[in-house]
């Protein structure tokens, strides 16, 4: 089996210090400050970062159990395997939220609608684009059903 090593490049900050009672997606974190200091080292990565009103977040799930295959989702009572669902205990434990991004300061990025617990370690930054990321014809499986309710739901301990 393949292995890599990632270089965390910053920290997420948010005000969600336990992982119960967090939102499960940003659509649930709406108007929810944050800010994610960028390691000084990276810092002219984000020259022409500001330019964007949205950003993708990549990251660690740094306090997550071991990695399920199926799983029980929030948003559902039926077991799920992991790769139809965007709970924290993957295999490779990556989360990935898409912010909106308020300000740059020095190495510091200030968001909104953050959904990402305080302190997570922080794997890469991408700007959104809708052009390349929202396709026509989109399916979206079991949640068809379940997804609006998803900005009211809060996690709770299944995964910790």
């Amino acid at each position: 089996m393949d292995t890599f090593q990632y270089q965390v490049i910053g920290k997420i900050y948010s005000p969600f210090t336990d992982p119960r009672k967090m939102p499960i997606q940003p659509v649930g974190a709406s108007g929810t400050r944050g800010h994610v200091v960028l390691n000084p080292e990276y810092r002219e990565g984000l020259k022409d970062l500001d330019g964007f009103s949205h950003i993708f977040l990549l990251y660690h799930f740094h306090r997550t159990q071991e990695p399920q295959l199926t799983i029980k989702p929030f948003l559902d009572e039926t077991p799920r395997g992991i790769f139809a669902t965007r709970a924290p205990v993957r295999p490779n434990p990556i989360g990935l939220s898409v912010v909106q991004l308020e300000r740059i300061e020095a190495n510091i990025l200030y968001v909104l609608n953050i959904d990402v617990l305080d302190g997570t370690p922080l794997l890469d930054i991408k700007p959104f684009v809708p052009e390349f990321d929202q396709p026509d014809n989109v399916r979206i499986g079991w949640l068809s059903e379940r997804v609006k309710g998803a900005s009211d739901i809060r996690s709770d301990d299944r995964f910790r």
